[in-house]
């Protein structure tokens, strides 16, 4: 049996699962933190009562992991002393006082407090565990200035840089306070963790050179595989190191749930899905942003959400901001083929998004290609995974992903085209605006008329 715990921005889960991939035990409580302008913070100590409680709850039938492994939104950090200890609130991910990703925001707490560990929130956690502070992955060092090709940090004289190691490496042990404290064994083996984004890749199981999970909640994310780093001298895409050696590129859109939400806050989805059927395609096409400016597939940081003429309906608004997300989506595909990236490998679909049967079916169409539902997608399903193929249950992590994940169906498109003017009026009008460079455009006309 083996353990994840996925340290979110509004609550921390943890799953228990066995060899096979049942979920013997589940547990999870809330966070909450401090915004204030741009400033988020939350404090340490939440995150550890809210790990206990969580890991309790999982641990209620009366079983036990033989190993664990923790992930955490990417970018958050804080600062710790020699033992792990807290010595900071942590910078969020999303706070907007610092440039530079996690590292800006390190720079700010060392600005601020003074010498001090850099610290990511994983990290927070297993030091808690195992009574000790312990080596970081590479996964939460990447937004901290870690190069994981090179597997160095760009400017190694920065001071409070932590130890490095890969991703399902095992690193410590729970120790005889963390027993008390959570109901782990002491000797349970923590095993290196990865980002909250790579967790769900991991338990979607697409981790064959060529397969993508694309994960669809207020934003979308698509995350794939390839045996070597894919450039992208734009900086869209940007690729984590795969526990097992290879690279794990993607990207991450503002365009998602979020954009539905904002323009019918008091809907309900399921009755808007049954009328948007009769719009397909939709009176309007939209550009659905959940907030202003857009990072994959392009950057624009002032691009702003638009619609290409006026819905008739509710009913016809909605479709648009559906089908909007999912023409996006096929674009970003096409751009990931755009930078040479293998993209027709096996496709799954996770994320809040799924639990629309429609939805999930409109964006198969819209991407005229089958797609993959796991039983379980959360990314403390993908620790757990990772927990075992660090404590040596397989060789190679998707050998146990293929072990631990459920598949609860796959959707087949029905094959039309009528999407595909939709898509490519979409395509010219953000090329239009300035925002999708015309080599990307083009390509996305090119592939479409292939795919014809």
């Amino acid at each position: 049996m083996w353990m994840g715990i996925d340290l979110g921005t509004q609550s921390v889960r943890a799953v228990l699962a066995a060899d096979d991939g049942e979920i013997l035990g589940s547990g999870s409580a809330p966070l909450t933190g401090r915004r204030e302008g741009p400033l988020h913070e939350q404090l340490p100590a939440d995150w550890w009562t809210a790990v206990t409680a969580a890991v309790r709850g999982a641990l209620r039938g009366g079983h036990r992991p033989r190993a664990l492994a923790v992930c955490s939104t990417s970018g958050t950090v804080l600062l710790t002393d020699d033992r792990g200890r807290a010595l900071t609130p942590a910078v969020m991910y999303d706070d907007g006082r610092a440039p530079g990703r996690g590292l800006g925001r390190a720079r700010l707490l060392l600005d601020a407090h003074g010498p001090g560990h850099i610290t990511h929130q994983a990290d927070l956690i297993t030091a808690r565990l195992a009574g000790r502070r312990l080596p970081t992955d590479s996964s939460h060092a990447l937004k901290t200035g870690y190069d994981p090709e090179r597997e160095a940090f760009d400017d190694p004289g920065q001071p409070g840089l932590p130890e490095v190691v890969r991703p399902g490496v095992r690193i410590g042990e729970v120790s005889r306070e963390a027993e008390a404290a959570t109901g782990l064994a002491a000797g349970t083996a923590i095993v290196a963790g990865m980002t909250d984004g790579c967790a769900a890749q991991i338990a979607s199981g697409s981790l064959a050179v060529g397969s993508w999970n694309s994960v669809l909640g207020t934003t979308l994310v698509l995350k794939g595989v390839t045996a070597e780093p894919l450039r992208d001298p734009a900086g869209v895409v940007y690729s984590h190191r795969s526990p097992d050696g290879g690279w794990l590129p993607g990207g991450a859109s503002n365009v998602g749930g979020g954009a539905l939400r904002a323009a019918f806050p008091d809907a309900d989805p399921a009755a808007l899905d049954s009328l948007a059927r009769a719009h397909e395609p939709a009176g309007a096409i939209a550009y659905p942003l959940g907030a202003r400016g857009e990072r994959f597939p392009f950057r624009a940081p002032d691009a702003t959400a638009f619609l290409l003429g006026t819905p008739v309906s509710d009913a016809d608004h909605w479709a648009a901001l559906l089908q909007g997300v999912a023409l996006t989506e096929r674009l970003c595909l096409d751009y990931l083929d755009f930078l040479g990236a293998p993209v027709d490998g096996p496709l799954a679909f996770t994320g809040g998004a799924v639990r629309s049967d429609y939805w999930t079916r409109l964006r198969a169409e819209i991407l005229g290609r089958p797609v993959r539902i796991p039983v379980s997608g959360e990314p403390a399903l993908g620790m757990a995974v990772l927990a075992a193929y660090g404590a040596g249950a397989a060789p190679a992590l998707a050998g146990v992903a293929e072990r631990m994940v459920r598949l609860s169906r796959t959707v087949r498109p029905a094959g039309s085209q009528r999407f595909t003017g939709p898509y490519l009026t979409l395509v010219g009008e953000l090329e239009r605006r300035g925002w999708l460079p015309p080599e990307v455009a083009s390509h996305a006309y090119t592939r479409t008329e292939r795919q014809r």
